[in-house]
């Protein structure tokens, strides 16, 4: 209902206020009659006596308003939100009691609309907020593939390359959220491993606040599971089945159950089948020709507890627990043909296992003081990573020089986080944040090896980060802004086979700003800048030499230091009613000491290349992107993109240093047609033009998806969803050239798919549950806006 206010806020009533009448004001908060907890985005309508409308607003996330601009006389005031039975009351504004304060105001659930309202949206919509673009995911969306790397296709703004590792604006240094919180797993394989139907929405935070944390050069991505929150007992099964070369099955079951003071939910899902990938490079320079052919076997299992405690109306204790458990790994081979001389060629087969139990355990206390939205939160994260890798290497019968061996890495990461935010609106006008956090990182990794060219190794890599942060922000008719800065301590040890080969301790100051113009009820400015950093991954500081390829060995580098950004970011909003809006936004980046990969070749083997990483100069990028949310008629809507991206890439090949300038574009379109109240059908497609890393060309390529979704039994409680993926098959990356050496070459994932999906919907009940961690899970963002 939040979009109502657009309609509401006229600009016409501020033109007829008599110019000698004292300008009167109406305040209030309205709660849950049941819960005794806000209501945000309510709407609230001030009618004159004759049922004209005269002005109106929407309540902010603590379910506070503030409506201004009113002259002397009687009023009908009028608060609606969908699930409430509408709130009205007759007013009067006298010249000497020109501000009214109405108090707490209590909405009755209505429970005939309640048993109405669709838990699970049907179509996915795009919101577009004040720090972050929001992604709603629904049914149309999650036919697309059965885990959210294949959800994340389809994201504005959103890259996937053929090995699942995520870009966005261009850029792979992003942040990947769960919930909020970091999860210490590579970005690739944490997207693979969480079903699809556990999503319930995808935000995009591309310059985000001092407020959070500054990791993430191109900004944050935060996944939100589902947590049903109703009274009663209620949720949600959903489960699909995946056919293309091989069968992949996926399901979710979503539960709640909320009684008195006590809220209890889980989420239970898995992803379990194999996935096909293959490729060749031909390297004209060395006459020589590599293909592989891999079969990705997993099955992953994700597991949600959670609680919320409700000790009164101004105390709360929540806890919950994440566990995403993987099972499985690669297998298959990787080959080297040298055509030129025959007898040097030769076939690895490889066979990875790599299970792994990634464990999140959270503890939050919120306590509301008095005066509303004025708060303070503790909380408390504990992830815990166990992976272990083992690899078993053979070769072809032709290749008996070579010696067969097996590789056994044991990982260890374990990440605390300890905060607490305080929130203090000062006025009506104006909000104070504070803010202290303590990430404590510590990894361990044994490696040992039968391989006679590598040593058995030991690496600990121990950081710490200590940080404060303050945002003050103010709003005004129709400005507003906000001003921030993180302060943190970064302290770093890396020791390898028990000699410390690399430390440093600093201080460093990451500010913000936010300005915000609303132009008028349909035209909206904002203007954002912040300084962020990319610290080193872990696999770029390990020492721990690793072979992935025949011809390719990788090491990292412990003496990495870290990259920093300054992002500037310009959005304007055109919003049309009930029909949607349209985004438009530039950005640029500057970064210093850019981390690149190093390319050497090694001697006396033509074709193979040692892999690290280096610290290099300055670099700009910058981009352009265009997205809508458009519902065309009442049976037709859609959401489409364009982006455009350039950057200059630097990096050393062999013993050269090179630079590479890489400009694209991609351009997505989403259409969603409802044939009848419960048949629509759905129309994805995607084109991204030719691109360049720093090793190679990328030659364009596009796809298209098809989808059906049936809605039926009582209330549309039960959908049948059905899906063609990669219609015609197009869904490859084709390398033209490259560097060091010219390579061509094509890769070719498992993509054409037809997707089958069910979902039920039982239980019901009414009421909301606790929701976590402003700082993490803020919709009203930057910018001032409360």
């Amino acid at each position: 209902m939040k979009h109502l206010s657009l309609i509401l806020c006229l600009l016409a009533s501020s033109l007829c206020l008599g110019f000698n009448d004292p300008v009167g004001q109406i305040t209030g908060t309205v709660l849950d009659r049941d819960l005794k907890e806000p209501v945000p985005y309510a709407t609230v309508i001030i009618n004159d006596l004759n049922g004209e409308l005269v002005t109106g607003v929407t309540t902010d996330e603590n379910g506070s308003f503030l409506v201004t601009g009113l002259k002397s006389g009687k009023y009908v005031v009028k608060i609606q939100f969908i699930g409430y039975k509408t709130f009205s009351q007759e007013i009067s504004l006298e010249k000497n009691n020109s501000e009214l304060k109405l108090g707490i105001i209590e909405l009755e659930p209505d429970v005939a609309m309640l048993d109405e309202t669709v838990v699970v949206a049907e179509r996915t919509t795009i919101e577009q907020r004040v720090d972050r673009k929001v992604i709603n995911v629904g049914k149309d969306l999650m036919t697309t593939g059965a885990s959210a790397s294949e959800i994340m296709v389809n994201i504005p703004s959103v890259n996937v390359d053929q090995d699942g590792n995520i870009s966005l604006r261009g850029n792979s240094n992003v942040r990947i959220l769960v919930d909020g919180k970091p999860t210490n797993m590579d970005p690739a394989q944490l997207l693979r491993q969480i079903p699809s139907t556990s999503i319930k929405s995808i935000e995009l935070i591309t310059n985000p606040s001092a407020k959070y944390n500054p990791e993430g050069m191109s900004g944050i991505i935060n996944i939100v599971l589902h947590k049903n929150s109703n009274e009663g007992f209620n949720g949600n099964l959903s489960t699909g089945t995946t056919q293309g070369i091989n069968t992949r099955f996926n399901g979710t079951v979503d539960m709640n159950y909320r009684e008195g003071k006590f809220n209890f939910y889980s989420n239970l899902g898995t992803n379990l089948g194999d996935n096909e990938n293959g490729g060749q490079i031909l390297l004209p320079a060395q006459d020589a020709r590599q293909e592989f052919s891999i079969n990705n076997q997993r099955n992953n299992y994700l597991y949600k507890f959670g609680t919320d405690f409700y000790l009164n109306d101004r105390n709360t204790i929540s806890v919950y627990t994440n566990q995403n458990k993987y099972i499985g790994g690669p297998i298959g081979f990787i080959s080297f043909d040298n055509l030129e001389e025959p007898s040097d060629s030769f076939t690895q087969l490889l066979e990875l296992n790599m299970d792994n139990l990634n464990s999140t355990y959270n503890f939050l206390y919120d306590h509301k003081f008095e005066k509303d939205g004025h708060n303070i939160q503790a909380e408390f994260d504990f992830n815990n990573f166990m992976g272990e890798e083992k690899t078993i290497v053979s070769f072809g019968e032709n290749n008996q020089d070579f010696t067969p061996y097996e590789e056994l890495v044991e990982e260890n990461r374990r990440n605390l986080t300890a905060n607490i935010d305080y929130i203090n609106p000062l006025s009506e006008r104006t909000k104070l944040e504070l803010g202290i956090e303590a990430r404590l990182l510590d990894t361990d990794n044994d490696y040992d090896t039968s391989n006679p060219l590598f040593s058995d190794a030991t690496y600990q890599y121990d950081r710490d980060i200590f940080s404060f942060y303050t945002t003050f922000g103010q709003n005004f008719d129709k400005w507003s802004y906000q001003l921030g800065a993180r302060l943190e301590n970064y302290q770093v040890e890396a020791i390898f086979n028990d000699e410390e080969v690399y430390r440093d301790d600093y201080i460093t100051l990451y500010p913000s700003a936010f300005l915000s113009y609303n132009a008028s009820e349909k035209n909206t400015y904002q203007l954002s800048y912040s300084r962020r950093v990319d610290r080193p991954g872990f696999n770029q500081v390990n020492p721990i030499r690793e072979v992935a390829s025949p011809r390719l060995t990788v090491a990292g580098n412990p003496e990495l230091d870290p990259q920093f950004t300054n992002s500037l970011e310009l959005n304007y909003t055109r919003n049309f009613k009930k029909k949607g809006s349209v985004t438009a936004g530039v950005f640029f980046r500057r970064t210093m000491d850019q981390i690149n990969q190093v390319f050497t070749e090694v001697p006396n083997e033509p074709g193979s290349l040692l892999l690290t990483f280096q610290n290099f100069e300055n670099n700009d990028s910058y981009g352009i992107e265009f997205s809508t949310n458009y519902k065309i008629t009442s049976w037709w809507s859609t959401n489409t993109s364009l982006e455009l991206y350039g950057q200059t890439l630097k990096g050393v090949a062999g013993t050269e240093f090179i630079e590479v300038d890489n400009e694209a574009y991609t351009f997505r379109t989403s259409h969603n047609f409802n044939a009848t109240e419960n048949l629509s059908f759905s129309l994805f497609g995607l084109y991204r033009s030719k691109t360049k890393d720093l090793q190679l060309d990328i030659d364009d390529f596009y796809f298209m998806n098809l989808g059906a979704r049936y809605s039926f039994l009582k209330d549309k409680n039960a959908t049948v969803s059905l899906n063609f993926n990669d219609v015609f098959d197009t869904q490859e990356f084709r390398v033209t050239d490259g560097r060091p050496f010219s390579q061509v070459g094509r890769f070719k994932g498992e993509t054409q798919t037809v997707y089958l999906g069910f979902s039920y919907r039982f239980g019901g009940g009414k009421g909301r549950a606790f929701k976590r961690k402003s700082r993490d899970n803020d919709d009203s963002g930057g910018g001032g806006i409360f």
